[in-house]
């Protein structure tokens, strides 16, 4: 890759020319959480259950890619949810959660080209189904959380597609979709944060890292370092 540039402030670019044209691009894929939303929806979730500390701390441990095994991660920290409600879950979604600065402008804009729209996440369908909805968004792969009696039960339940989303399974998803819609991979980008996302950025031919960690960031083509999402328009023109 070549030497990163500041195309901006607090915008990075690096093996490629830019600007390039949104319009060349067919399909977009976002990762959610800490990308299209303000939150860690599974830290937040353990606030319920007081362990949102040893929580977070698993999570970032994940994203920055030292712990490895995204799956186990994700099971640990699960486990650590069980008796946590559905109303603490709607809790979250309505006080907490919000929708990063410039993600609706710039989804709005990728559609308005013709690119297909993909939300995969390692967080949950809870969530990523709503926000999928309220962004406009036209497909979603998440992990779906066990409910029984209106209580999680600190298990995933498995889908038709496999168990839990993780790197590999967003990689793959990214790939499954642009077959499907006769999209060549070096016609998407993928956007994301943290060391779950860097196979799909990878398999992409644009990687956006968006207010990511330092591993992520000096593998992407684009790092988006300061402000909204919406500047990545900056870099692909309408």
């Amino acid at each position: 890759m070549t030497h990163p540039t500041e195309f901006a402030p607090g915008l990075i670019v690096q093996g490629i020319d830019a600007p390039l044209n949104l319009a060349d691009y067919r399909l977009i894929a976002f990762d959610m959480d800490s990308t299209l939303i303000n939150i860690e929806c599974v830290d937040e979730i353990a606030d319920a259950a007081g362990r949102k500390a040893e929580v977070a701390a698993i999570t970032e441990a994940a994203m920055q890619g030292v712990i490895t095994d995204y799956k186990e991660s994700l099971r640990q920290r699960v486990a650590l949810l069980k008796g946590v409600t559905v109303g603490h879950m709607e809790q979250v979604f309505a006080e907490r959660l919000r929708f990063n600065t410039g993600a609706k402008e710039l989804i709005t804009a990728a559609k308005a080209a013709g690119l297909t729209t993909l939300l995969v996440s390692g967080g949950f369908t809870f969530f990523a189904d709503r926000v999928k909805a309220s962004l406009g968004i036209d497909f979603a792969r998440s992990n779906r959380l066990e409910v029984e009696d209106g209580l999680l039960t600190g298990r995933m339940v498995d889908q038709p597609w496999g168990d839990i989303c993780d790197g590999a399974e967003k990689r793959r998803t990214l790939l499954e979709m642009a077959s499907l819609k006769g999209i060549d991979p070096s016609q998407a980008i993928a956007v994301g944060d943290g060391a779950n996302d860097l196979p799909m950025m990878g398999a992409a031919g644009l990687s956006v890292a968006y207010h990511a960690k330092p591993a992520v960031r000096a593998q992407a083509n684009i790092a988006i370092n300061q402000g909204g999402l919406d500047r990545l328009l900056g870099v692909l023109r309408p």
